[in-house]
């Protein structure tokens, strides 16, 4: 084993860890919460050898490094829509901001789109499924902290646009995503994702169809207050990495 194997080996068991304590804490199954490998920073040896180690679903913020990662790590091969497979080929999820004109190249990449932050946005991608016969799973980003430097819906605009989205018919929304604010005290996460918690059970009764299964919320430094929350997708990068820069 390599020292960057090792090193990644090393973290992942530390992030793991913290999963599983979060999880006892919390009286929930770490099986309920899926770990996603957040790869912008990333070289490409230490992405293949985080999916050596068995972390399938990777996380990228920009739309063109996610189209270029793709192709790197699983040369022409489009991510697997369905969990159906034991041994699944790598899933990956678009964690930051999608604008329209780049909807239709990260469609039949993404497997997940973590950041859908307005009405309109949604639309796009409905009507661009349609077209090319997809139907993309979706997380609906919130604002649940309130601050003006954010994206998202905020939780006054996504009960407003709620019975439109839910007619939607070529996506499927699956759950909500959202960001706290910046802070050295993982704690002061808690009000934010618990915010997201209620506001996907409030949505969730009012829709039969709907669900909201998924909560994305949680990162490096507050991923275990995030999974006592309800997190059941976690996006973690530099946990993961930690002690490369250096090494590499």
């Amino acid at each position: 084993m390599t020292t960057v194997e090792s090193r990644i080996s090393e973290n992942l068991a530390r992030v793991r860890a913290g999963v599983d304590g979060a999880c006892r804490r919390a009286g929930r199954s770490p099986a309920e919460v899926l770990l996603i490998g957040v790869t912008k920073s990333a070289r490409l040896e230490w992405i293949e050898a985080l999916v050596a180690l068995g972390v399938l679903d990777l996380g990228e913020s920009r739309p063109q490094q996610l189209l270029e990662r793709a192709e790197q790590i699983h040369p022409g091969r489009k991510v697997e829509r369905a969990d159906t497979s034991a041994e699944r080929p790598l899933r990956w999820h678009l964690i930051g901001h999608l604008q329209r004109n780049k909807v239709r190249k990260v469609l039949p990449i993404a497997g997940y789109l973590h950041s859908i932050d307005s009405l309109a946005l949604a639309t796009r991608i409905d009507s661009l499924s349609a077209e090319i016969g997809l139907r993309p799973r979706m997380l609906l980003e919130v604002n649940a902290s309130g601050e003006t430097s954010k994206d998202g819906f905020t939780p006054d605009q996504l009960a407003a646009d709620w019975a439109a989205l839910c007619v939607l018919s070529h996506v499927e929304i699956v759950g909500l995503m959202t960001m706290a604010p910046f802070s050295e005290e993982p704690e002061d996460s808690r009000v934010t994702f618990r915010r997201l918690r209620e506001l996907r059970d409030e949505l969730a009764a009012s829709s039969g169809t709907h669900q909201l299964r998924q909560l994305s919320m949680g990162m490096s430094g507050d991923f275990e207050v995030a999974i006592e929350e309800g997190a059941t997708m976690i996006r973690v990068g530099t946990n993961l990495f930690d002690g490369l820069s250096s090494e590499a």
